[in-house]
Protein backbone atom coordinates (compact mmCIF):
# COMPACT_ATOMS: atom_id res chain seq x y z
CA UNK A 1 0.00 0.00 0.00
CA UNK A 2 1.60 3.34 -0.67
CA UNK A 3 1.71 5.60 1.86
CA UNK A 4 1.07 9.39 1.29
CA UNK A 5 2.01 11.79 3.84
CA UNK A 6 -0.06 15.11 4.49
CA UNK A 7 2.10 17.33 2.71
CA UNK A 8 1.46 15.05 -0.79
CA UNK A 9 -1.71 15.15 0.36
CA UNK A 10 -2.27 18.94 0.60
CA UNK A 11 -0.18 19.21 -2.71
CA UNK A 12 -2.16 16.73 -4.79
CA UNK A 13 -5.50 18.81 -3.41
CA UNK A 14 -4.17 22.34 -4.88
CA UNK A 15 -3.47 20.61 -7.68
CA UNK A 16 -7.30 18.82 -8.21
CA UNK A 17 -9.22 21.71 -6.18
CA UNK A 18 -7.09 24.88 -6.55
CA UNK A 19 -8.33 25.11 -2.86
CA UNK A 20 -5.05 25.53 -0.60
CA UNK A 21 -2.60 27.54 -2.01
CA UNK A 22 0.97 27.67 -0.72
CA UNK A 23 0.66 29.61 2.76
CA UNK A 24 -2.49 27.49 3.20
CA UNK A 25 -0.22 24.52 2.91
CA UNK A 26 2.44 25.77 5.13
CA UNK A 27 -0.01 27.00 7.72
CA UNK A 28 -1.57 23.37 7.79
CA UNK A 29 1.80 21.94 8.23
CA UNK A 30 3.02 24.20 10.70
CA UNK A 31 -0.37 23.58 13.46
CA UNK A 32 0.22 19.25 12.39
CA UNK A 33 3.86 19.64 13.39
CA UNK A 34 2.99 21.72 16.37
CA UNK A 35 0.01 18.73 17.47
CA UNK A 36 3.38 16.11 17.02
CA UNK A 37 4.92 18.47 19.70
CA UNK A 38 1.92 18.44 21.73
CA UNK A 39 1.12 14.52 21.75
CA UNK A 40 5.05 14.05 22.63
CA UNK A 41 4.45 15.88 25.83
CA UNK A 42 1.12 14.14 26.86
CA UNK A 43 2.15 10.49 26.15
CA UNK A 44 5.37 11.31 28.35
CA UNK A 45 1.94 12.54 31.11
CA UNK A 46 3.72 12.31 34.64
CA UNK A 47 7.06 10.89 33.39
CA UNK A 48 7.37 14.84 31.60
CA UNK A 49 5.87 16.53 35.15
CA UNK A 50 3.16 18.25 32.68
CA UNK A 51 0.20 16.72 34.52
CA UNK A 52 -1.84 18.52 37.37
CA UNK A 53 -3.49 22.03 38.08
CA UNK A 54 -1.05 25.23 36.77
CA UNK A 55 -2.89 27.15 38.87
CA UNK A 56 -4.01 29.61 37.22
CA UNK A 57 -7.48 30.81 35.52
CA UNK A 58 -7.94 31.30 31.69
CA UNK A 59 -10.52 34.24 29.97
CA UNK A 60 -13.85 31.67 30.76
CA UNK A 61 -12.70 31.50 34.42
CA UNK A 62 -11.97 27.96 34.05
CA UNK A 63 -8.83 26.46 36.45
CA UNK A 64 -5.58 25.76 33.33
CA UNK A 65 -3.94 22.66 33.63
CA UNK A 66 -0.02 22.70 32.89
CA UNK A 67 -0.68 21.18 29.93
CA UNK A 68 -3.06 23.64 28.56
CA UNK A 69 -0.62 25.93 29.16
CA UNK A 70 2.19 23.88 27.59
CA UNK A 71 -0.12 23.44 24.50
CA UNK A 72 -1.23 27.03 24.04
CA UNK A 73 2.59 27.84 23.84
CA UNK A 74 3.73 25.47 21.84
CA UNK A 75 0.95 26.49 19.14
CA UNK A 76 1.82 29.82 19.64
CA UNK A 77 5.70 29.68 19.20
CA UNK A 78 5.01 27.51 16.48
CA UNK A 79 3.29 29.70 14.07
CA UNK A 80 4.22 33.25 15.01
CA UNK A 81 7.84 33.29 12.79
CA UNK A 82 6.43 31.48 9.45
CA UNK A 83 5.05 34.25 7.56
CA UNK A 84 1.51 32.72 6.59
CA UNK A 85 -0.58 34.53 10.11
CA UNK A 86 -1.47 38.43 10.23
CA UNK A 87 -2.51 36.95 14.14
CA UNK A 88 -4.15 34.16 15.84
CA UNK A 89 -6.58 33.77 18.41
CA UNK A 90 -6.78 30.94 21.57
CA UNK A 91 -9.20 29.84 23.98
CA UNK A 92 -7.29 30.59 26.71
CA UNK A 93 -5.69 33.97 25.67
CA UNK A 94 -7.62 36.49 26.88
CA UNK A 95 -7.61 38.31 23.26
CA UNK A 96 -5.76 38.31 20.24
CA UNK A 97 -2.47 37.44 19.40
CA UNK A 98 -0.51 40.00 17.24
CA UNK A 99 2.46 38.46 15.09
CA UNK A 100 5.36 40.33 16.36
CA UNK A 101 7.52 42.89 14.11
CA UNK A 102 9.88 40.88 13.48
CA UNK A 103 8.47 38.63 11.81
CA UNK A 104 6.67 38.59 8.08
CA UNK A 105 2.60 38.83 8.14
CA UNK A 106 0.52 36.54 6.16
CA UNK A 107 -2.92 36.33 4.88
CA UNK A 108 -4.51 33.88 7.13
CA UNK A 109 -6.00 34.20 10.64
CA UNK A 110 -5.54 31.43 13.44
CA UNK A 111 -8.14 30.37 16.00
CA UNK A 112 -7.55 27.08 18.48
CA UNK A 113 -8.31 25.17 21.44
CA UNK A 114 -5.04 23.98 22.02
CA UNK A 115 -6.28 20.93 24.55
CA UNK A 116 -9.62 19.99 24.18
CA UNK A 117 -11.34 17.62 27.35
CA UNK A 118 -8.53 18.86 29.87
CA UNK A 119 -10.91 17.63 32.52
CA UNK A 120 -9.21 13.59 31.24
CA UNK A 121 -5.90 14.66 31.18
CA UNK A 122 -4.74 13.27 34.34
CA UNK A 123 -6.81 10.05 33.84
CA UNK A 124 -5.31 9.48 30.57
CA UNK A 125 -8.01 9.59 28.26
CA UNK A 126 -8.38 10.89 24.59
CA UNK A 127 -7.78 14.27 24.45
CA UNK A 128 -7.11 17.03 21.54
CA UNK A 129 -6.18 20.40 19.97
CA UNK A 130 -8.95 22.00 17.61
CA UNK A 131 -8.03 24.93 15.22
CA UNK A 132 -10.12 26.94 12.30
CA UNK A 133 -7.99 29.36 9.77
CA UNK A 134 -9.96 32.37 8.29
CA UNK A 135 -9.09 35.05 5.83
CA UNK A 136 -8.12 38.54 7.16
CA UNK A 137 -10.52 40.74 6.08
CA UNK A 138 -9.49 43.04 2.78
CA UNK A 139 -7.83 46.39 3.59
CA UNK A 140 -6.85 45.15 6.84
CA UNK A 141 -4.52 47.03 8.83
CA UNK A 142 -3.11 46.16 12.54
CA UNK A 143 -5.79 43.05 13.59
CA UNK A 144 -8.24 43.42 16.11
CA UNK A 145 -10.92 41.16 17.85
CA UNK A 146 -13.20 42.08 15.03
CA UNK A 147 -11.31 41.15 11.90
CA UNK A 148 -11.57 37.65 13.92
CA UNK A 149 -15.97 38.16 14.01
CA UNK A 150 -16.53 35.99 10.64
CA UNK A 151 -18.91 33.11 10.58
CA UNK A 152 -18.30 29.91 10.47
CA UNK A 153 -19.02 29.35 6.47
CA UNK A 154 -15.87 32.05 6.19
CA UNK A 155 -13.08 29.46 7.19
CA UNK A 156 -10.80 28.31 4.28
CA UNK A 157 -9.71 25.15 6.65
CA UNK A 158 -10.33 22.80 10.01
CA UNK A 159 -9.28 20.15 11.91
CA UNK A 160 -8.24 18.34 15.19
CA UNK A 161 -6.05 15.97 16.61
CA UNK A 162 -6.69 13.44 18.72
CA UNK A 163 -3.99 12.22 21.20
CA UNK A 164 -5.48 8.68 22.48
CA UNK A 165 -4.02 5.08 21.55
CA UNK A 166 -2.89 6.73 18.20
CA UNK A 167 -2.70 10.41 17.44
CA UNK A 168 -4.81 11.46 14.87
CA UNK A 169 -4.78 14.81 12.47
CA UNK A 170 -8.48 15.31 10.76
CA UNK A 171 -8.70 17.91 8.20
CA UNK A 172 -11.34 20.03 6.04
CA UNK A 173 -10.17 22.46 3.07
CA UNK A 174 -13.32 22.61 2.08
CA UNK A 175 -13.73 19.47 -0.14
CA UNK A 176 -14.66 16.41 2.54
CA UNK A 177 -12.48 15.09 5.44
CA UNK A 178 -9.73 12.96 5.61
CA UNK A 179 -7.62 11.66 8.50
CA UNK A 180 -3.83 11.48 9.13
CA UNK A 181 -2.05 8.95 11.51
CA UNK A 182 0.93 9.70 12.89
CA UNK A 183 3.78 7.31 12.54
CA UNK A 184 5.51 7.59 15.65
CA UNK A 185 8.88 5.83 14.58
CA UNK A 186 9.03 8.21 11.31
CA UNK A 187 7.44 10.99 12.88
CA UNK A 188 5.57 12.05 9.59
CA UNK A 189 1.29 11.66 9.11
CA UNK A 190 0.36 9.19 6.84
CA UNK A 191 -3.06 9.29 5.02
CA UNK A 192 -5.15 6.45 6.38
CA UNK A 193 -8.85 7.95 6.28
CA UNK A 194 -10.21 9.18 3.18
CA UNK A 195 -12.96 10.74 2.96
CA UNK A 196 -14.71 10.24 6.22
CA UNK A 197 -18.76 10.23 5.41
CA UNK A 198 -21.04 9.93 8.92
CA UNK A 199 -22.96 7.17 8.36
CA UNK A 200 -26.76 7.94 8.44
CA UNK A 201 -28.30 5.16 10.26
CA UNK A 202 -27.04 5.36 13.77
CA UNK A 203 -28.36 4.06 17.32
CA UNK A 204 -25.85 6.29 19.66
CA UNK A 205 -25.74 9.46 21.21
CA UNK A 206 -23.18 11.37 23.16
CA UNK A 207 -24.65 13.63 26.15
CA UNK A 208 -23.88 14.70 29.44
CA UNK A 209 -26.68 12.67 31.30
CA UNK A 210 -25.93 14.09 34.83
CA UNK A 211 -27.22 17.26 33.48
CA UNK A 212 -30.98 15.71 32.73
CA UNK A 213 -32.79 17.69 35.15
CA UNK A 214 -31.69 20.86 34.15
CA UNK A 215 -32.80 20.37 30.09
CA UNK A 216 -35.24 22.12 28.37
CA UNK A 217 -37.74 20.63 26.94
CA UNK A 218 -36.86 19.99 23.46
CA UNK A 219 -33.74 18.15 24.65
CA UNK A 220 -35.46 16.27 27.18
CA UNK A 221 -38.09 15.29 24.55
CA UNK A 222 -35.44 13.82 21.90
CA UNK A 223 -33.26 12.22 24.63
CA UNK A 224 -36.29 10.40 26.26
CA UNK A 225 -37.80 9.03 22.91
CA UNK A 226 -34.51 7.68 22.36
CA UNK A 227 -33.96 6.00 26.13
CA UNK A 228 -37.53 4.38 25.39
CA UNK A 229 -35.80 2.08 22.89
CA UNK A 230 -37.68 -0.72 20.99
CA UNK A 231 -40.94 0.37 22.51
CA UNK A 232 -41.06 3.89 21.92
CA UNK A 233 -41.44 6.20 19.15
CA UNK A 234 -37.85 5.28 17.56
CA UNK A 235 -38.10 1.56 16.93
CA UNK A 236 -35.01 0.87 17.99
CA UNK A 237 -32.29 0.58 21.32
CA UNK A 238 -29.81 3.33 21.57
CA UNK A 239 -26.48 3.20 23.24
CA UNK A 240 -25.00 6.65 25.10
CA UNK A 241 -21.56 7.29 24.80
CA UNK A 242 -20.08 10.27 26.56
CA UNK A 243 -16.29 10.96 26.83
CA UNK A 244 -16.36 14.50 27.89
CA UNK A 245 -13.22 15.41 25.14
CA UNK A 246 -15.53 17.04 22.01
CA UNK A 247 -12.42 15.55 19.77
CA UNK A 248 -12.69 11.81 20.77
CA UNK A 249 -16.98 12.30 20.59
CA UNK A 250 -16.59 14.09 17.36
CA UNK A 251 -14.52 11.78 16.11
CA UNK A 252 -16.60 8.61 17.06
CA UNK A 253 -19.76 9.95 14.90
CA UNK A 254 -17.01 10.62 12.01
CA UNK A 255 -16.80 7.17 12.21
CA UNK A 256 -19.63 5.56 13.56
CA UNK A 257 -22.85 7.68 13.78
CA UNK A 258 -24.30 9.38 15.87
CA UNK A 259 -25.19 12.46 17.55
CA UNK A 260 -22.84 14.88 20.30
CA UNK A 261 -25.18 17.12 21.84
CA UNK A 262 -24.17 20.15 23.94
CA UNK A 263 -27.19 22.06 24.92
CA UNK A 264 -27.58 25.20 27.02
CA UNK A 265 -30.19 24.00 29.93
CA UNK A 266 -32.07 26.28 32.93
CA UNK A 267 -29.02 26.00 35.36
CA UNK A 268 -28.44 29.89 34.50
CA UNK A 269 -31.66 31.05 32.74
CA UNK A 270 -29.64 33.81 30.80
CA UNK A 271 -26.60 31.33 29.24
CA UNK A 272 -26.56 30.63 26.27
CA UNK A 273 -25.11 27.15 26.10
CA UNK A 274 -20.89 25.86 26.97
CA UNK A 275 -18.92 25.39 24.09
CA UNK A 276 -16.97 28.38 22.54
CA UNK A 277 -18.14 29.57 18.94
CA UNK A 278 -15.04 30.60 17.39
CA UNK A 279 -12.48 27.71 18.86
CA UNK A 280 -15.10 24.59 18.71
CA UNK A 281 -18.48 25.43 17.52
CA UNK A 282 -17.32 26.72 13.81
CA UNK A 283 -14.11 24.01 13.26
CA UNK A 284 -16.29 21.03 14.55
CA UNK A 285 -19.40 22.25 12.38
CA UNK A 286 -17.40 22.82 9.05
CA UNK A 287 -15.70 18.64 9.76
CA UNK A 288 -19.18 17.62 10.24
CA UNK A 289 -20.84 19.71 6.91
CA UNK A 290 -17.83 17.89 5.03
CA UNK A 291 -18.78 14.88 6.28
CA UNK A 292 -22.59 14.88 5.38
CA UNK A 293 -23.40 15.47 8.74
CA UNK A 294 -25.54 18.86 10.22
CA UNK A 295 -24.33 21.04 13.25
CA UNK A 296 -27.11 23.49 14.59
CA UNK A 297 -27.33 25.54 17.82
CA UNK A 298 -30.81 23.93 18.37
CA UNK A 299 -32.25 27.48 16.11
CA UNK A 300 -30.02 27.73 12.98
CA UNK A 301 -27.10 26.34 11.36
CA UNK A 302 -24.08 27.16 13.37
CA UNK A 303 -21.85 28.13 10.22
CA UNK A 304 -24.39 31.28 9.48
CA UNK A 305 -24.08 32.66 13.25
CA UNK A 306 -22.43 35.70 12.92
CA UNK A 307 -20.44 36.12 15.81
CA UNK A 308 -20.83 39.18 18.35
CA UNK A 309 -17.36 38.01 20.45
CA UNK A 310 -14.16 36.46 20.45
CA UNK A 311 -15.41 33.91 23.53
CA UNK A 312 -19.15 33.45 22.31
CA UNK A 313 -20.45 30.19 23.80
CA UNK A 314 -23.65 28.30 22.24
CA UNK A 315 -25.11 25.68 22.42
CA UNK A 316 -24.35 22.82 19.99
CA UNK A 317 -26.34 19.85 18.12
CA UNK A 318 -24.03 17.78 15.61
CA UNK A 319 -23.56 14.68 14.03
CA UNK A 320 -25.70 12.52 11.60
CA UNK A 321 -28.02 14.58 9.70
CA UNK A 322 -31.27 13.46 10.17
CA UNK A 323 -31.11 13.34 14.10
CA UNK A 324 -29.80 16.76 13.92
CA UNK A 325 -32.83 18.17 12.35
CA UNK A 326 -34.87 16.08 13.88
CA UNK A 327 -33.55 17.63 17.57
CA UNK A 328 -33.31 21.00 15.84
CA UNK A 329 -37.07 20.86 14.75
CA UNK A 330 -37.92 20.27 18.37
CA UNK A 331 -36.23 23.14 19.50
CA UNK A 332 -38.26 25.53 16.70
CA UNK A 333 -41.86 23.68 17.31
CA UNK A 334 -41.21 24.78 21.11
CA UNK A 335 -40.52 28.35 19.91
CA UNK A 336 -43.86 28.30 17.64
CA UNK A 337 -41.49 28.55 14.69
Amino acid sequence: MKRVSLTQHLVEEQRLHSNIPAELRLLIEVVARACKTISHAVGKGALGEVLGSAGSENIQGEVQKKLDLLSNEVLVEANEWGGQLAAMASEEMETIHLIPNRYPKGEYMLLFDPLDGSSNIDVNVSIGTIFSVLKAPDGMGIPTEKDFLQPGNKQVAAGFAVYGPQTLFVLTTGDGVNCFTLDREMGSWILTHRDLRIPADTKEFAINASNARHWHPPVKRYVDEMLAGKTGVRGKDFNMRWIASMVADVHRILNRGGIFMYPADAREPDSVGRLRLMYEANPMAFIVEQAGGAATDGRQRIMDIQPKKLHQRIPVFLGAKDEVELVTGYHREALGS
